[in-house]
């Protein structure tokens, strides 16, 4: 079902970029995705459609993430090129124009943009009243529940300080939001949620479809686990909360990954992980991309466009290889030589500033080098600015007084320069 609502929208995105080559002339540049009325108009001929045809099935790619804009050029997204081998990419697309069904559909005019902002808020209520109904609820009883909640929401921020308080003027005492009816706009709501697929609105009721039905559970159980986090770092930032996972068994921790994504939406949430990664913390790096694992494949264009970045390359190369398929025991393939040592410097690292000395000396043995004068020689060579604390404590730590000897050796010889 999500395939075929979003049908539309992806042959245009289709010929957007076979036909634009996005960057361009043609392609939007008012930073907005917009489409010049040449380019909706060449699209239409080329289509057989209308040009509002064109632009509605344009404005749905937009939003069901078919198409990225990126400053003043739009591309196509991750979604329209895993379109024909990833279902779950078109349902992902599907939900993201859901999400976005306040935009989908244009609003009221004439109404106070507070009115409309209440009934957006109001409506995920509505929602779950239709989902538990399981069939048609006439629109009268979705009208008293609408009203029922933006009173509700107007109760709760209207907070009234203590002491005396100056006399309202004339204009104050007026609240255009208060005054403004709530059937117009339920219809309006209920119409643009209608034109995403999320339900059926006609004959003075409305029913949700099984796709609508499916996304508003789907939500009420992101809402329980975002309110079951197991470890409480759901407020905290992407940083803050992987440093509250580093002592954290694998699945407990992937628990409060999910719980703490489920609170945000997923773009910001990537954007978060990856400049966490970037800090100095080898640990919160390791661990931005185990949470990036959990995200999935919303986050691939954003993993992809670090991959040039020294720090995260490693990293982003085995996120993209496991993405793809590869097994990810042996995804370590897909690094060169040095990358794979980099990696390792920069996990031991993290192991050196949060384990114990004998998780540093096992470390040795996952090192792709057959010796240890190999290693030394590699390590020395990739350039890592943990190196020489790495090699310390990692002296510091083996019980063989001659390897030790020959680490401190090594890394006195990175610190001075020296060969």
């Amino acid at each position: 079902m999500a395939r075929s609502l979003l049908a539309p929208a992806a042959r245009v995105a289709r010929w957007a970029d076979a036909a634009l080559r996005p960057g361009r002339d043609g392609t939007p540049s008012d930073g907005k995705g917009t489409l010049s009325d040449a380019t909706a108009e060449k699209a239409a001929a080329d289509l057989g459609l209308t040009v509002a045809q064109v632009r509605a099935d344009w404005d749905t790619a937009r939003l069901a993430g078919l198409v990225e804009v990126h400053g003043d050029s739009a591309r196509p997204g991750w979604r329209l090129r895993a379109w024909n081998r990833d279902d779950s990419a078109v349902l992902r697309g599907w939900v993201a124009l859901f999400d976005a069904w306040s935009l989908a559909y244009p609003e009221p005019v004439d109404h106070a943009p507070a009115a409309v902002a209440e009934v957006v808020s109001a409506m995920p209520q509505v929602l779950s009243f239709l989902q538990l109904s399981a069939g048609p609820v006439p629109v009268t009883q979705l009208l008293d529940l609408l009203e029922q909640r933006v009173t509700e929401l107007r109760t709760e921020r209207c907070e009234i300080p203590y002491g005396p308080q100056p006399l309202p003027d004339a204009e104050a005492l007026g609240d255009p939001a208060a005054d403004t009816p709530l059937a117009p706009l339920l219809d309006w709501a209920l119409t643009a949620l209608a034109s995403v697929g999320a339900l059926t609105y006609g004959d003075g009721q409305a029913t949700l479809t099984p796709l609508g039905s499916w996304a508003v559970w789907v939500k009420l159980e992101q809402i329980c686990v975002a309110a079951q986090s197991p470890a409480g770092n759901i407020e905290q930032s992407a940083e803050d909360m992987l440093r509250g996972c580093a002592q954290l068994r694998p699945n407990a921790a992937r628990a409060e990954y999910r719980a703490w994504l489920a609170a945000r939406p997923v773009g910001s949430a990537v954007t978060e992980l990856i400049h966490a990664a970037r800090g100095e913390d080898a640990l919160t790096r390791g661990l931005a991309f185990e949470a990036l694992r959990v995200v999935g494949a919303p986050a691939e264009p954003d993993v992809r466009a670090v991959v040039d970045e020294p720090a995260l390359r490693p990293y982003a190369l085995l996120w993209l290889a496991e993405h793809d398929g590869v097994d990810p025991e042996d995804a370590h393939e897909v690094l060169t030589r040095e990358e794979a040592t980099w990696l390792w410097v920069d996990t031991a690292a993290a192991v050196a500033d949060h384990g114990e000395a004998p998780m540093l000396v096992r470390h040795l043995e996952s090192a792709v080098q057959p010796t240890v004068p190999a290693l030394l020689e590699e390590v020395r060579a990739v350039g890592h600015p943990r190196t020489v604390q790495v090699l310390v404590a990692l002296a510091a730590a083996h019980p063989d007084p001659a390897l030790a000897k020959a680490v401190r050796r090594a890394a006195f010889q990175v610190h001075t320069g020296g060969s």
